[in-house]
């Protein structure tokens, strides 16, 4: 028999069997498709070893008007403003004691710090900044007491416990001397409430976040929104508009410095009285220049939250959100579904996701300023990061589907379908998100499987070339590569990371290496009556891009006697058998004696260095008896 020619349809198929998907590939992780063929994706190196504190859910890009570069950070306890590889705390301000409203206690030989504040209305794992404070007599000094501190225990409304330390993050123990209250001017600054890094679920004792409520309350069955800290955010000018999803809406003026706190839109100079405190997402329209509030609060009941009010302000305005005839402030509500889950903003619309529909928001010009038209019932989206602009078009995550908008909406084949959706976990569906690498032409979901509560999966679709695919990797945030040179992402360890960076995982020091593989279905040799003898391979792979001076990957092929069969990789088994063989960057040919009714091929590498790109390799079969 001569030189079997292996050619592969691109993209992976888990619809079918192995078997009935001749022809194609079966298995795959951190590989992607360019030109119909597999490769590695590229590497990944952090921006700098300074960490932040929380699991980032957004991040957002931006350059001021003197060249400065911010990323936005949102996570579930801060919001932070990247520049440089270091962090600014802009966390907003939720209230401000009086002087001499706080007072300490402490014990000697513990590092707990007892700190009384009449409503406090602090939650566990709030932060607060003490100031004006002086020594309580030992080890707890002023300058112990005067900085950050997250708050480890709530006591009750009263009263909660903090965990003593010195400017360097050590522990602080006080002695018997330490028997002042901190003074009477001491005053407490109090960030906003932390949100939650999982999403709880249920109903009764126990649901919901430790210490949010009065002990032994229940907590009904919660909707998206009000478990995980989500974040939006977008620009007015070089300034920050942010919003805690189903919390407040902030502000960030560029003309301070870049330590300056966020501050709430309704307490800027000038603000009418109707401005929303409350909302699901917010995003500045750039053709016409309104902020767009979603799922907020009406003008005429201003912090009660309506999740189906769209609101917009005056045109050029962050102060002025009471309709009148002399601007063009308004409203808008959806008349389906139960909330608006989020909005994406293309170049000629914005598309509005509710729980069961999709609706289209155009700028009109007054006196209407903004229409709503409905586009698509009965169609779902995963979460509220789940739906993601390339463009014109919107592709997006459902419950059980993918969909895309390219004018209309309609459901994307997908090949990997049942693979991704029956290995995964119903309960942390906000935590999905959607990224953009335009580079490379893919939009990935980023997900958690069945038995994990944080993101451990990604699938990929390649929407120019129509194919899929799928793998491992721990990721909650994603930006495409534009300001910045590279895509951006953060990681649970607290770091941001720039993406399609060199060959390898650059989360470890020294970077480590990728492991990544493809497998194909199986193949009848011949026509799969007679055994054959797989004798030659010959190998047809490129390393251009690779950094080490002698890249190699391996190839696999893999034998067996029937379908139902499991692979083998014992020599003496004369049914089933494998072999593995690597391949350097100038292999001519590979000797393997295999034999078997059929075969799959798997090409895969752990190498550091190593960047491959798969062509049509070759085996040479020769045909063998019935037994």
């Amino acid at each position: 028999m001569p030189l079997q020619k292996l050619q592969f349809r691109p993209g992976v198929n888990r619809e079918t069997t192995s078997y009935q998907n001749e022809g194609g590939w079966f298995d795959c992780d951190k590989v992607r498709f360019r030109s119909g063929v597999p490769e590695k994706i590229g590497g990944w190196q952090a921006i700098s070893n300074i960490t932040f504190l929380g699991t980032c859910r957004d991040l957002h890009p931006f350059v001021a008007l003197d060249g400065s570069s911010y990323v936005g950070v949102g996570t579930h306890l801060k919001y932070y403003l990247e520049e440089g590889g270091g962090y600014s705390d802009i966390t907003p301000i939720r209230t401000t004691t009086s002087a001499g409203a706080v007072t300490f206690a402490a014990s000697n030989g513990s590092q707990i710090i007892t700190v009384t504040n009449t409503s406090h209305g602090a939650i566990e794992n709030d932060f607060v900044t003490f100031s004006g404070a002086v020594s309580l007599g030992g080890n707890i000094t002023a300058t112990v007491l005067n900085q950050e501190y997250q708050i480890a225990e709530i006591i009750d409304d009263n009263s909660y416990k903090i965990l003593a330390k010195d400017t360097d993050g050590n522990d602080v123990t006080a002695d018997g001397s330490d028997t002042g209250n901190g003074g009477g001017a001491v005053v407490g600054e109090y960030q906003i409430n932390v949100g939650l890094d999982t999403t709880v679920v249920g109903t009764g004792w126990g649901a919901g976040s430790w210490s949010r409520d009065d002990w032994g309350s229940g907590t009904s069955l919660l909707v998206s929104g009000t478990t995980l800290r989500l974040w939006s955010a977008d620009n007015f000018g070089e300034d920050l508009l942010i919003n805690a999803r189903d919390g407040g809406i902030y502000y960030w003026d560029k003309t301070t410095t870049p330590t300056s706190r966020a501050v709430a839109l309704s307490d800027l100079a000038g603000a009418d009285s109707t401005t929303p405190t409350v909302a699901k997402q917010i995003l500045v329209s750039d053709n016409d220049r309104h902020v767009l509030v979603f799922g907020c609060d009406p003008q005429n009941d201003i912090g009660n939250q309506d999740p189906l009010l769209i609101r917009f302000s005056d045109q050029e305005s962050l102060t002025t959100w009471a309709a009148a005839a002399t601007n063009t402030a308004g409203d808008l509500r959806i008349g389906s579904g139960s909330e608006i889950i989020c909005a994406v903003e293309t170049r000629q619309q914005v598309l509005v996701f509710t729980d069961v529909s999709v609706h289209s928001m155009q700028y009109l010009g007054p006196p209407f300023t903004f229409g709503l038209q409905q586009i698509s019932e009965n169609t779902t989206i995963m979460g509220p990061k789940a739906a993601v602009a390339v463009d014109d078009n919107v592709f997006w995550m459902g419950l059980e589907d993918f969909y895309a908008y390219t004018g209309q909406v309609q459901k994307l084949p997908c090949s990997v379908k049942s693979y991704v959706f029956n290995d995964f976990n119903d309960y942390q569906a906000e935590k999905v998100f959607a990224a953009l690498n335009s580079a490379f032409n893919e939009v990935t979901w980023y997900y958690p499987s069945a038995s994990s509560d944080n993101i451990d999966r990604y699938v990929t679709y390649n929407y120019v070339e129509q194919v899929w695919t799928y793998g491992t990797m721990e990721r909650t945030a994603w930006v495409d590569r534009g300001i910045r040179p590279y895509p951006l992402a953060a990681s649970r360890d607290g770091r941001l990371y720039d993406h399609e960076y060199g060959n390898d995982d650059g989360s470890t020091a020294p970077a480590s290496a990728i492991s990544a593989y493809i497998e194909s279905s199986q193949m009848d040799i011949g026509d799969g009556e007679n055994f054959s003898f797989i004798r030659r391979l010959i190998p047809d792979v490129t390393f251009d891009g690779s950094a080490n001076p002698s890249p190699s990957a391996d190839f696999i092929v893999k034998v067996r006697n029937f379908p139902g069969s499991a692979y083998s990789n014992n020599s003496d088994d004369t049914i089933t058998r494998s072999a593995t063989v690597p391949v350097e960057q100038f292999t001519t040919q590979v000797h393997i004696r295999l034999r078997g009714r059929s075969f799959a091929f798997r090409i895969e590498s752990d190498q550091t260095g190593v960047q491959w790109r798969l062509g049509s390799p070759r085996v040479d079969i020769r045909t063998d008896g019935r037994r």
